[in-house]
């Protein structure tokens, strides 16, 4: 008999009932440290005190109105994303998979307008993860995404990650905008170099190709500047957000230039919940954290701190792990043995963890992690690394 929760997940059994800063609290009183952050979402932590106010003040004023009206709230947090990043305008969904649906709808709509409407080619790339939308698994292109859930949506072009000569090969004059994560972490924790991303910019620039970055989980002061693309010194034309902007209420939005964003006139996109006056109130108070330098200051000193650490890690268990990758607090450990034997065992060691393609384990934790706490991760990763090895074969 199917239960009562679509069984698509196969969850642990384990079941929170309360969080605290980096901790989550199980049913029988168990505290584990929590390095996922609800897959990069729990920015400032679990119950922040200024999320709850900023939550239970706005409850008792206003919920929700929908877009018929004005909402204060969402054009001053539309306002702080402005002030803060190449963008001129921002649209607010509900999570990173609509803002997939409008980045796709905005860069083919802005051609159409542009009087070339067989402008609708998107450049994608393998190992991509775009939320589980029609465009979203198109997108991604993979077997595992779009298996039994055909006709797949045409016009998505499928390239190896940080191919410069397939790409520069692949744009036509079919080319509308190319869609890539700067960091790609359902792939793996696999960055994109500056100088790709450089070369990207470039590449759109001579050819009038919109790009199209999806930082649904690499940003929002995860890398340790508010967006991953700024270390790399450029800006996209349309940017998704979504997971951290929110602290864990749902929240997403698309930032885009003026230029980009020109086809969206009224009446070509909307959205009953997004941009609400409760999920922007968060937003907003979510964005004055983590658009302060001297936070992001303290993402990339942790940030080192943690990667020093997880260096010594894999050198202390070299039957487990092989190597660290990412930047800043979006880290991964490439594991020997089945990643989720390793998030496993750290159950039975009291810390959480995201298992990811190419047998990599994610720290995502959040970005308020203690130093205190980061040694606690490294002493349960360390536990769980033991247990595991325990088990490999000499």
């Amino acid at each position: 008999m199917i239960p009562s929760v679509l069984p698509t997940y196969n969850r642990a059994p384990l079941s929170f009932v309360k969080g605290e800063g980096s901790w989550l609290i199980e049913a029988d009183g168990r505290r584990f440290l929590d390095l996922c952050a609800g897959i990069a979402v729990t920015a400032l932590g679990h119950a922040h005190p200024a999320l709850v106010k900023a939550l239970t003040d706005q409850a008792g004023a206003l919920w929700h109105v929908s877009n018929l009206y004005t909402i204060p709230q969402q054009q001053a947090l539309a306002d702080a994303l402005v002030g803060a990043t190449f963008a001129d305008t921002v649209f607010f969904t509900n999570s990173g998979t609509e803002a997939c649906e409008l980045a796709v709808k905005m860069a083919r709509k802005y051609w159409f307008e542009k009087g070339q409407p067989e402008r609708t080619e998107i450049i994608a790339f393998d190992g991509s993860f775009h939320g589980r939308s029609s465009a979203g698994i198109a997108a991604a292109g993979t077997p595992k995404m779009i298996g039994g859930f055909g006709p797949v949506l045409p016009g998505f072009t499928h390239l190896p990650f940080g191919d410069h000569d397939a790409v520069r090969a692949a744009i036509t004059d079919k080319t509308a905008a190319i869609l890539i994560e700067p960091i790609q972490g359902e792939g793996g924790i696999r960055p994109l170099s500056d100088g790709c991303l450089k070369g990207l910019r470039d590449l759109c620039d001579a050819t009038g190709t919109l790009l199209i970055l999806d930082e649904v989980q690499c940003g929002m002061g995860r890398t340790g500047k508010l967006f991953a693309h700024e270390w790399a010194g450029i800006e996209p034309d349309i940017l998704m957000v979504a997971k951290g902007i929110g602290g864990g209420f749902p929240l997403g939005a698309v930032l885009a230039t003026e230029n980009a964003a020109s086809g969206m006139t009224a009446g070509t996109h909307g959205s009953t919940y997004g941009g609400n006056p409760l999920a922007c109130a968060i937003g907003l108070e979510v964005m004055r954290h983590v658009s302060d330098p001297a936070f992001l200051a303290e993402v990339n000193r942790k940030s080192a701190v943690l990667r020093q650490k997880l260096d010594g890690l894999v050198a202390d268990h070299p039957e487990v792990f092989d190597s660290v990758r990412g930047t800043g607090l979006m880290l991964g450990l490439r594991c020997k043995p089945s990643v989720v034997d390793v998030v496993k065992a750290g159950y039975d060691a009291l810390v959480l963890t995201v298992p990811a393609a190419d047998n990599v384990l994610r720290l995502l934790p959040a970005l308020t992690i203690s130093d205190d706490e980061i040694d606690a991760a490294i002493t349960r990763l360390d536990q769980a690394a033991t247990a595991i090895a325990a088990h490999v074969p000499a």
